[in-house]
């Protein structure tokens, strides 16, 4: 029996494995999770990175969730294109948008193939394109620098440089959210460089690193605005934030609502925190410590799909 669906938890996503993969050095001086030591071992770094997505992605087919499998052989210098939610998101009545990215080789990540994918399998009635702002220098990195909470219809965005107020605005107008941006940064005062490091809006929960946002009056706003939707509130501290615990998906399997989450994430969260998760999902660790070397985790990896499917 198909659990309840939920418009937060997706049952499909898009995913893209990597044949050539390495940390960005474009995006390595605002990103404090990236590793840019990995590059001195680039052959086995792009095998390791390889068969990690290769993994992950049969154990969530094994546990019902719909996983569309492209690959980058890496002829275009795509280096973070296993991370395809920046580029684009896909929402409830058909509609899919597409973003406008702060690196240049990351612009080369949008790919035709993927939307005709997204148009043939599922219905598709828009497609809205804001990747023409990289040419005034506006930039939107998806649902990387935007962590939505599609019920409430909120867009928690985190101010940086990934993050533009402009195009914020203008996604927030053409899918009517209400954008709640705020100041985030780490230990050592650096801004975040995106959003779904620091949170994870699920169903009946949600999982933030409230110390790492600045102002205290947003930060118990935005506490108070996650409590009022009935969702139990999971503090991170900024030590698991740095294990990625923050960087979580909650998707629909084939028995329960799972958390798509790394290895190392679930193994920074204390018990308590386990047992609050565990009272409406199942967690699902996939083990990527190759993939978190660019900075990002899981949710990054996975593009959840929110689209009606079209009968077969």
């Amino acid at each position: 029996m198909r659990p309840i669906r939920s418009i937060q938890a997706p049952s499909a996503v898009v995913m893209v494995r990597p044949h050539t993969f390495s940390p960005n050095p474009e995006t390595a001086a605002d990103n404090a999770f990236q590793r840019t030591a990995a590059l001195e071992a680039a052959s086995s770094t792009a095998v390791a990175a390889y068969a990690e997505v290769t993994a992950a992605a049969a154990k969530l087919e094994a546990n019902g969730v719909t996983v569309h499998l492209f690959d980058d052989t890496g002829t275009h210098n795509t280096p973070d294109s296993v991370f395809p939610n920046n580029w684009f998101s896909t929402h409830a009545g058909g509609r899919i948008a597409l973003y406008p990215m702060y690196s240049p080789n990351r612009r080369r990540e949008r790919r035709v193939d993927v939307v005709e994918m997204l148009k043939a399998n599922y219905r598709v009635q828009d497609v809205i394109d804001y990747s023409g702002l990289e040419y005034d220098d506006l930039f939107l990195e998806g649902t990387g620098a935007m962590v939505l909470d599609h019920v409430d219809r909120v867009a928690y965005t985190a101010r940086s440089n990934r993050a533009n107020a402009v195009a914020l605005e203008r996604f927030a107008t053409h899918f009517n959210f209400e954008p709640m941006v705020f100041d985030a940064a780490d230990s050592h005062g650096q801004a975040l460089y995106h959003t779904n490091v620091l949170m994870c809006v699920a169903t009946e929960f949600a999982l933030v690193g409230f110390s790492m946002i600045q102002n205290p009056a947003r930060r118990e706003e935005i506490r108070a605005r996650l409590a009022e939707s009935g969702r139990a509130i999971i503090d991170l501290s900024t030590e698991q934030i740095a294990e990625f615990a923050g960087n979580a998906l909650e998707l629909t399997g084939r028995e329960r609502r799972l958390l798509a989450l790394s290895t190392r994430a679930l193994n920074s969260l204390q018990p308590a925190q386990i047992a609050t998760i565990e009272q409406s999902v199942q967690l699902l660790p996939l083990d990527v410590p190759t993939i978190e070397l660019a900075g990002g985790s899981v949710r990054c990896m996975l593009a959840g799909i929110h689209l009606a499917r079209r009968a077969r």
